[in-house]
């Protein structure tokens, strides 16, 4: 199985062209803002205010921002700033413009300081933009081996459909890809709870099985602190009335999304794996959040596999990109879904259920249209020039 893909220097496979404009620090924000607004063919990301957060906080951020400039989506990368050293050590210029300059890709600076000032910057900036979105687009689509590929899943509006046609599907993918040599990602720890046993058995390393452990336990701590008990709370309101009883039941289906194969590691928030294979990511359940942490931890096309709890009709869902370079892949494996949603879905994988196809057959389905979205073919969500706010997934105090 083969795709049309953008090969980077670093020997990663990206599926999209982006030119990513980014600031350094807080301060050059509107700098980066007003540039890309004016340069076609760019990406935008602000970064959370990093001053009053810990260090594990300020860590997170600058590994966010630093994988979304690894990404393979990525042609090119202007970074701009107030001075090259300015903030925390986290954003210092050999660790944050350094580490990313290790891709080998296009990059430029514009720092305000060497420029006189924010309107001389602006000017230099813009015409820095222009060059790397023209540097960038000289890169052909060559073909590639699907396990090429790097992906990532959440799934939300869980319903029993979830669990019987809709994550099973996207199981069968995964399995495809990490028997094919490709990665593949999924989280939110919230949603593992009831189920962490089984999860837990397929960890390869028993020190990453431990981390896991750890993080399910955390995740329950952290609610009983605020005096919530997620063994209680959920499954929430909406997923009962879709036909969920139980935590249990709600963390088996969500499980299968990650398909049978052995689990290499348990990763941070925005972490770049090691290796191949299947990997599990440590976050919460968030979609502006979680789909941002998959792009800064590689993956070049991200699923949300979505049942019926809650699902307006006609919704314009696929409006919301968080992942921000990273597109996302809506299908649904229920039909009722599919028949509110279809105008601004992907995929639907409801056929299991009103046609009895088998899961394997609707897998192989799915994994065509990934192929064929991996080579140019642009999802739903791609077709609507809406971006939705994202945000970082920051887990200490501000202080």
């Amino acid at each position: 199985m083969k795709f049309l893909g953008y090969v980077r220097p670093d020997g990663s496979t990206g599926i999209r062209n982006h030119t990513l404009v980014m600031a350094n620090g807080r301060g050059a924000a509107t700098l980066a803002a007003m540039v890309s607004k004016l340069v076609s063919g760019t990406r935008l990301f602000i970064q959370p205010n990093e001053n009053g957060r810990d260090g594990d906080d300020r860590k997170t951020i600058a590994r966010t921002m630093i994988g979304l400039a690894k990404n393979a989506n990525v042609g090119a990368v202007l970074i701009v700033g107030n001075k090259p050293d300015a903030g925390y050590p986290e954003f210092s210029y050999d660790a944050f413009v350094g580490e990313i300059a290790k891709s080998g890709k296009p990059m430029e600076t514009v720092f305000m300081k060497d420029c006189g000032g924010f309107q001389d910057a602006l000017g230099l900036a813009v015409r820095k933009c222009r060059n790397l979105v023209q540097k960038a687009s000289e890169t052909p689509r060559t073909e590639v081996d699907f396990g090429a590929l790097n992906m990532a899943v959440k799934c939300g509006y869980s319903d029993a459909t979830s669990g019987m046609s809709g994550n099973p599907v996207v199981g069968h993918l995964f399995d495809t890809l990490v028997d094919n040599g490709g990665r593949a990602m999924f989280a939110e720890t919230t949603e593992v709870i009831g189920a962490e046993h089984i999860v837990a058995k397929r960890f390869t390393d028993e020190g990453e099985r431990d981390k896991f452990l750890r993080a399910v336990e955390r995740v329950e701590e952290e609610a009983r602190s605020t005096g919530e008990d997620i063994r209680t709370i959920n499954p929430i309101p909406a997923n009962i009335q879709a036909g969920l009883t139980t935590l249990e039941e709600k963390s088996l289906g969500a499980i299968v999304k990650s398909g049978t194969r052995p689990i290499q590691g348990c990763t941070q928030y925005g972490e770049i794996p090691e290796g191949r294979g299947l990997y599990y990511m440590d976050s919460w359940m968030s979609s502006t959040a979680l789909f941002l942490g998959f792009a800064a931890a590689g993956s070049v096309l991200n699923i949300f596999q979505v049942g019926g709890g809650w699902f307006p009709d006609d919704a314009m869902m696929p409006t919301v990109n968080t992942g921000l370079i990273t597109p996302t892949l809506y299908m649904t494996g229920n039909p009722r879904t599919w028949d509110k949603g279809w105008r601004e879905m992907d995929f639907n994988s409801g056929t299991v259920i009103t046609e009895k196809e088998p899961i394997a057959d609707a897998g192989g389905r799915l994994v065509d249209e990934v192929l064929a979205f991996a080579s140019g073919r642009l999802t739903k969500g791609e077709t609507l020039d809406i971006r939705d706010n994202v945000e970082v997934y920051l887990r200490g105090p501000g202080l």
